[in-house]
């Protein structure tokens, strides 16, 4: 029987591109970041980095240990997220990645930041605090 062996690297970044379309941009980019020149390339396409769901992350790993879920979310905050901040326009974020997120990041092109339902309570009374205060000056 003849084997044929090809080289993923081989294809063309057009073929590449429509493999990895069928993706998750999330995996895509955990995936591929850092594995070469050229995947790397690949999969910082504005396809792939333009809206970032990281409660996608915490919910696929609930059943997982929690250790594993913060390397998780290091890797993005200090690897993956770098390389690409230029060409996020949306963010979706919950409690465990908000602050990490943030804080490491500068995002000129940010302009739609979804958080968890839960979350907004305690950051729109804490504005409204800040807002009176303010507001009584």
């Amino acid at each position: 029987m003849h084997q044929s062996i090809v080289d993923i690297l081989a294809l063309s970044d057009e073929m590449l591109l429509a493999i990895l379309n069928k993706l998750n941009n999330i995996d895509v980019l955990f995936s591929l970041i850092g594995v070469n020149k050229k995947l790397d390339r690949l999969a910082q396409d504005i396809n792939f980095t333009r809206s970032i769901d990281l409660v996608r992350i915490i919910s696929n790993e609930k059943n997982s240990s929690s250790s594993r879920t913060n390397s998780i979310l290091d890797r993005f905050c200090f690897d993956i997220l770098p390389r690409i901040q230029h060409n996020i326009e949306c963010l979706t974020l919950d409690s465990l990645s908000i602050d990490r997120v943030l804080r490491i990041g500068n995002y000129p092109k940010l302009n739609k930041l979804n958080l968890e339902l839960e979350m907004t309570s305690p950051i729109f009374n804490s504005m409204y605090i800040v807002f009176l205060i303010f507001q009584n000056k």
